[in-house]
């Protein structure tokens, strides 16, 4: 190392802005603790190349050594965004924004290095994290628990102050369920929510009709609903692919042809993510006016989901789980041809057109048409008749905000 360093300081006396030898020779002086050489020599390497992302990373580290804490998140948001895979980066990203105090910009940054290392199979383990970054990881993910449990208790402080403890004790069971301080265990081991699972309501695939009063309506509606389907099918041009993605690999994994034609799944939505989709609705009053009148799941950017929902001849819905039991899933059948099933944990139900079904779709479930003809059925996401009332808008506040949270992280945010 000695000799190489000599050597790097030769090439420096003919070539003085060698952004390499400047990146290697300041190293050198860091590991020695010579701080203030090492940052001069890296603001030349930066003066020379300002978007080399190694001397931004090598200069923000200096900096953090040095307690420069702005400047150190100055340059590593700035390697960031020339490198935003960079998990070592964001991981002394937020300990230098932890340091200035911004503790909630400190967990986002944890958050998001934490999440890409382990998607890339590293910090899983002392085994998958190099030895001098143990203890940084270490000290992020307690500060993750933390910082989580402390934002997610703000969210839910205005109802408990408003409702009192007794109506909330589910929803902060549901609450450590999520942040993994409980376990997940449903009382049917079929049941396995992919994001949400709300404890202490009964666990089924299934759910008797007689539990939604309101389905009386929109069966009487069916006749008026068909009509404005007809309508839609024979523009095809409004239908979408419900998976939404051009990847033959990502609609393999869900969907599979018994026939000779492609496996397709298309879609006329009302709502989607709780958007809803006003020309849709223009188009189709009835079916519109009906859908309103529903005690649908409203959660902002989540839900409900209503639509049309088209699969073709031939097309299997492969086996796949829901996210949340905090809503059920129904269906209205509209066009039903022979040779068409749900199957629902296990347990198969043939649709018959006009009448509703509705189930909990955190259990694995599929559905097939193996006729020659298109089946076509209205879904929709109504509330869980076990929640009350208080549950219901404190599930509503906490998905919301887990959805802006992991928005800030740059995780995905649909859970629905």
């Amino acid at each position: 190392m000695e000799r190489a360093e000599q050597c790097y300081l030769r090439l420096l006396e003919t070539a003085p802005t060698h952004v390499e030898a400047l990146q290697f020779v300041a190293a050198r002086h860091l590991a020695r603790g010579e701080l203030k050489r090492a940052i001069a020599m890296l603001g030349v390497a930066r003066q020379a190349q300002p978007d080399d992302p190694g001397t931004l990373h090598q200069l923000g580290a200096a900096q953090s050594a040095a307690g420069d804490w702005q400047g150190a998140v100055d340059n590593l948001k700035r390697c960031l965004e020339l490198a935003p895979r960079a998990f070592v980066v964001r991981l002394r990203l937020g300990v230098a924004l932890e340091q200035l105090g911004l503790s909630h910009d400190a967990l986002v940054a944890y958050v998001a290095a934490v999440n890409t290392a382990q998607a890339s199979g590293r910090w899983l383990s002392d085994a998958t994290t190099a030895p001098g970054l143990r203890a940084a990881v270490k000290h992020a993910m307690d500060g993750i628990d933390r910082g989580r449990r402390q934002l997610f208790d703000a969210v839910l402080q205005p109802l408990r102050q408003r409702y009192g403890a007794s109506g909330m004790t589910r929803v902060e069971q549901c609450l450590a369920i999520y942040l993994g301080e409980q376990p997940l265990a449903p009382p049917d081991p079929r049941q396995r929510p992919k994001f949400l699972y709300f404890p202490g309501v009964p666990s089924q695939p299934y759910y008797p009709r007689e539990r939604f009063p309101w389905q009386a309506g929109l069966e009487a509606g069916a006749t008026a609903i068909r009509e404005e389907l007809q309508a839609v099918l024979s523009q095809s041009r409004d239908l979408e692919s419900f998976l939404r993605t051009d990847s033959p690999q990502a609609t393999a994994e869900l969907l599979r042809s018994s026939g000779t034609e492609g496996a397709a799944w298309d879609a006329y939505f009302f709502h989607r993510h709780g958007e809803r989709y006003d020309e849709h609705a223009a188009a189709c009053p009835r079916t519109a006016a009906l859908l309103d009148a529903l005690p649908l799941a409203y959660v902002r950017e989540h839900s409900p989901e209503t639509l049309y929902s088209v699969l073709r001849p031939g097309t299997h819905i492969l086996p796949h789980r829901g996210v949340t039991n905090t809503r059920l899933v129904t269906h209205l059948p509209l066009i039903v041809p022979a040779d068409c099933a749900l199957r629902v944990g296990g347990e198969v139900h043939e649709w018959q057109a006009g009448r509703c079904v509705t189930f909990d779709d955190t259990f694995e479930h599929e559905a097939w048409n193996r006729s020659g003809e298109t089946r076509v059925v209205l879904i929709l996401d109504c509330w869980n008749p076990d929640l009350t009332e208080i549950e219901r808008v404190a599930v509503a506040d906490l998905v919301g905000a887990i959805g802006d949270f992991n928005r800030e992280c740059e995780l995905p945010t649909s859970t629905g």
